[in-house]
């Protein structure tokens, strides 16, 4: 089968039309996507609008001049706004010297007219190549920086609650649907979008997860839609947003309710149009990802209350997957007790039989307010605790909710103490995750890092977050 030809997308400047006709006829007859422009100052213009993968520019514009120091001087002002596309140039009156003058500047080779079409051309497609796979193993660096393991992910959903989720998951997964996931904390909603993408087909592609809620507003652009250098105080290179990361793959939005409204157009504008611009650059940069969004509010009563944009949630909720909470699904906390039985055997290298029918009596009988996340962390320290063949319930450190127990703050640790602090704090204001946060003096995604740490949720699915 022959293979398809690639597609370069190459921007000509040259002051005359039949120069610049009979570049984009040669050029587009190579499958080359071709701009044409007559001045150094439209290259700039488009160069700052759009991506290309070579630059073929001319040297002099002025007519009665054949120095080349317009040429020159607008190489030194592309590498000023992009060091790594390659530029090309060309003239009538080249010499060695003004070759090397024009390569010291920046330019990646040097073609004389009238110039040969075939070298020309290998020119054009070895530089565009070359330039093609260094922006994709940029992108693949910053990937494999956030990507997760490599291993297939534990979807257990055997209680008759599950089954909806399971149907919904199979039916929407291979398409390209948005889908917003709903649930309490700690319900799983990542593990479900990541088998929304799996079975997916972008599952050869990036699946790139971000905690929306616990970005701080000042840094939301440039962690979703990336910077260039120089774009503020601390950006010393150009970086790669999240939603580039995601090219061609899936987005997982976390938190998505707690998105600031100032910052949920700039979302919504890169949903509707697939279009996006890094922090501190006017160019345009075209990315196709699926997105897949969390949330453990009401989003129909953020909506209502102005806390959320109504257009932005039907771009996100072309379909919406509710997870029960664990006190829902029991059917489950065997199945999910083994699997991190064996998840935290392996890691402490502990040999571990399984667990007494005490111990499971207890898992049974606990509330999980933190849900599955709790129960994952109530089995780790039961690993690290344990000294026998079998879990057993003291192992386990559950304490059933009691109103009268008294708590002995002079007998816990430091985290402890935090824990119920938080906890009390959410309590108080209803699940009010920025109330809650501003109480106790910390930012919210401080504040939200607090509550992933120990397993917390808020106890309100539908409160309103005021922002």
């Amino acid at each position: 089968m022959a293979t398809a030809k690639k597609i370069y997308r190459v921007l000509v400047a040259d002051d005359q039309p039949s120069v610049l006709d009979a570049l984009k006829i040669l050029l587009r007859s190579e499958s080359f996507e071709v701009e044409v422009v007559r001045s150094p100052e439209v290259v700039l213009e488009s160069l700052a609008l759009r991506e290309y993968d070579v630059l073929l520019v001319d040297l002099n514009y002025a007519r009665d001049t054949t120095s080349g120091s317009e040429g020159l001087n607008l190489i030194e002002r592309i590498r000023e706004m992009d060091n790594q596309v390659p530029v090309i140039v060309m003239t009538a009156w080249g010499t060695i010297d003004l070759a090397v003058d024009a390569v010291r500047r920046g330019a990646r080779d040097f073609i004389q007219k009238p110039w040969d079409d075939d070298r020309l051309l290998a020119v054009l497609r070895t530089h565009a190549d070359l330039h093609q796979a260094l922006r994709h193993s940029k992108r693949l660096e910053a990937e494999n920086r956030l990507i997760r393991g490599e291993g297939k992910v534990a979807f257990i959903a055997n209680a008759p609650s599950m089954q909806p989720v399971v149907e919904l998951i199979s039916h929407v997964g291979p398409s390209d649907a948005n889908v917003l996931v709903t649930g309490e904390h700690g319900t799983g909603k990542e593990v479900v979008a990541q088998m929304l993408h799996i079975i997916s087909l972008r599952s050869d592609k990036p699946f790139i997860a971000v905690n929306t809620g616990g970005l701080p507003e000042g840094t939301f652009e440039s962690e979703l839609f990336g910077h260039v250098k120089g774009a503020f105080t601390d950006a010393h290179a150009d970086r790669v947003g999240r939603f580039e990361m995601a090219d061609g793959g899936t987005l997982f939005l976390d938190e998505i309710a707690n998105v600031p409204l100032r910052q949920q157009s700039k979302l919504l504008r890169a949903l509707q149009i697939g279009e996006i611009e890094r922090v501190g650059s006017s160019r345009t940069r075209r990315v196709d990802v699926r997105v897949i969004s969390a949330t453990n509010a009401d989003l129909a009563a953020e909506c209502a209350a102005h806390n959320f944009r109504e257009d932005l949630l039907f771009r996100l909720n072309t379909v919406e997957i509710r997870i029960p909470p664990l006190r829902e699904r029991r059917e489950d906390i065997p199945a999910l007790g083994s699997h991190f039985l064996s998840k935290y055997a392996a890691r402490y290298k502990k040999q571990l039989e399984g667990f007494s029918p005490e111990a499971m009596e207890k898992l049974y009988d606990y509330p999980w307010p933190g849900n599955v996340r709790e129960l994952d962390h109530t089995i780790e320290r039961a690993v690290i605790m344990c000294r026998e063949n079998l879990i057993q319930p003291p192992h386990l450190g559950l304490q059933l909710p009691s109103a009268s127990r008294s708590i002995d703050l002079e007998d816990m640790s430091l985290e402890e103490v935090e824990a119920i602090l938080i906890s009390k704090a959410l309590a108080r204001f209803s699940g009010n995750v920025s109330q809650a946060a501003e109480v106790l003096g910390l930012s919210r995604g401080t504040f939200y890092r607090r509550m992933e740490k120990y397993g917390l949720y808020i106890p309100d699915p539908a409160r309103k977050e005021k922002r």
